[in-house]
């Protein structure tokens, strides 16, 4: 497996898609490949592309990507899809938009299925995102699944997030209440063609003059991807927060954030598999979820039963700290 990491490293794919394969199918030796691989992380810039079902996210993706490369930048595409399920895979996972960049040594392109994750991103996506990062992909986009307010997910793992709407997705006011318009650092109205795109526009800056805030305020940029129009003025604008955000400090700041909020993540994780282990081994749960249903016992003394069975609590019968 050692092997693998430092075939990653000095550039090779099929070391990349294996080592994701391996992170999404919880390897036992997923912690020490991602131990491994962490100390060459840290350079990639992630761009988060959100957006309703239908907006153009995987068009824009593609344009964008054409973008990148003509700066000579080498970018890692991750498209978290819907999970089949039948096959427990992405459904949309040949990405078919994007397969004329499929020959290029220097983009990746990977699909991930969501697999009852929320928040329109697959439970492994950091860790792919790691991946990409020590494969030395300078940036790294991440479209997720596109299911309205869980959306803002995408905004603890990415630097810059772009929320795509488009002017057939009515009233504006829409999206505040699918609770994206706080996690926006670029608004994009694709299908600028479409009749109300001035007014989306429009009403977007309208709500945004509404808002209070010395930092950033997010541009509204309108794209045609059929004819790309709108992409490098878009290209620019992520480039120009990208710049705000190194020179003001806040990308540390996030990043610093992202750190501590996986830490917590990762030690509840460990915690709670390792007290689910012990009670597995210890205590019959379907007598207990029998006695539950028969309202002999209450979920909530159960559950405090099953603790103090396991030894869970200190002497004086509060949680163990």
């Amino acid at each position: 497996m050692q092997q693998l990491v430092k075939d990653l490293i000095q550039g090779n794919r099929r070391a990349a898609a294996r080592l994701i394969s391996l992170i999404e199918n919880d390897d036992p030796q997923k912690r020490e490949l991602l131990k491994d691989i962490y100390p060459h992380t840290g350079r990639a810039y992630v761009v988060g592309v959100t957006g309703a079902p239908g907006a153009g996210k995987s068009s824009l993706v593609d344009c964008l990507l054409q973008k990148m490369r003509e700066d000579g930048l080498k970018v890692g595409v991750i498209g978290v899809d819907p999970t089949s399920p039948f096959s427990g895979g992405a459904i949309l996972g040949d990405r078919i938009r994007m397969q004329e960049h499929a020959l290029d040594q220097d983009v990746f392109i990977r699909s991930m299925g969501t697999r009852g994750s929320l928040g329109g991103l697959a439970r492994a996506t950091r860790e792919a995102i790691q991946v990409l990062d020590a494969f030395g992909k300078d940036v790294i986009l991440i479209e997720t699944v596109g299911v309205g307010q869980s959306e803002v997910d995408i905004v603890k793992t990415a630097d810059t997030t772009m929320v795509i709407l488009t002017p057939a997705g009515g009233d504006s006011v829409q999206t505040i209440k699918a609770g994206i318009m706080e996690i926006a650092d670029l608004f994009v109205i694709n299908k600028a063609d479409l009749p109300g795109s001035e007014r989306t526009v429009t009403e977007i800056n309208l709500m945004l003059d509404m808002k209070e805030s010395d930092r950033w305020r997010p541009p509204v940029q309108p794209t045609i991807t059929t004819r790309g129009e709108g992409i490098k003025e878009l290209w620019d604008a992520l480039q120009e927060h990208r710049r705000f955000m190194e020179e003001s400090g806040q990308l540390m700041e996030i990043r610093r954030d992202r750190v501590r909020r996986e830490l917590t993540e990762q030690v509840e994780y460990l915690v709670k598999n390792s007290i689910w282990n012990r009670v597995k081994e210890e205590i019959s749960l379907d007598n207990l979820v029998e006695n539950i249903v028969l309202r002999e016992k209450d979920p909530y003394s159960a559950a405090h039963d099953v603790l103090a069975e396991i030894n869970f609590f200190s002497e004086s019968g509060k949680v163990s700290e």
